[in-house]
């Protein structure tokens, strides 16, 4: 088009131009959205806490072929979107209601660990991102053997102990479930 209009192109300029550009955004983006996390204040560190709890509950739940497709954690809620067919029914969402807040009750402690990105798959570590990770990786846990409910690939930050999540009274408790796109279901939850 630039030649039809008698205009020169400096292509090398360009590429070179557009590659900052990106580079700069996917920056910003990490920075700004690292792990669907809004920011890092209390309440969003415990609802990335409870979105572990509940992912657990869901594959035991919903079924073991749950997984992640994204998150979105604020100081008001979190959002989990995963892979199922069909929609969640709500006596399905009480289950996984009365797992988290069981978990949470056990005031489970909270730990991670640096492993090799292969040994800790080995392990049984749950990660959403397959090759986009480094050659090692932090490993969340939740609880110690036989009550150990979550071994998570996470960049964190958690909160130390599951019992946090229920201060003041709070109940972890599932407002939303809908279809997000096809074959992709979205729940969204808050501690009240």
């Amino acid at each position: 088009m630039a030649k039809e209009k008698g205009l020169q192109v400096d292509l090398f300029a360009f590429e070179s131009d557009m590659k900052k550009h990106q580079n700069l955004s996917r920056a910003g983006a990490e920075k700004k959205f690292k792990g669907g996390l809004g920011d890092t204040s209390e309440m969003s560190v415990k609802y990335h806490t409870a979105t572990h709890l509940m992912y657990a509950a869901l594959k035991q739940v919903v079924g073991d072929h749950v997984t992640q497709h994204g998150s979105n954690i604020t100081e008001e809620r979190l959002r989990f979107d995963f892979n199922n067919d069909e929609k969640v029914t709500r006596d399905q969402l009480d289950e996984v209601e009365k797992l988290v807040n069981e978990w949470i009750s056990w005031d489970l402690p909270v730990s991670f660990q640096e492993y090799p990105t292969t040994q800790a798959f080995e392990m049984g570590a749950i990660g959403a991102f397959g090759d986009k990770y480094g050659d090692t990786v932090k490993v969340y846990k939740m609880g110690d053997e036989p009550k150990r409910v979550s071994f998570e690939i996470c960049g964190g930050p958690h909160v130390d102990h599951t019992g946090q999540l229920a201060e003041d009274g709070k109940v972890f408790k599932i407002t939303k479930e809908e279809s997000s796109s096809s074959g992709i279901r979205r729940v969204k939850a808050v501690l009240v």
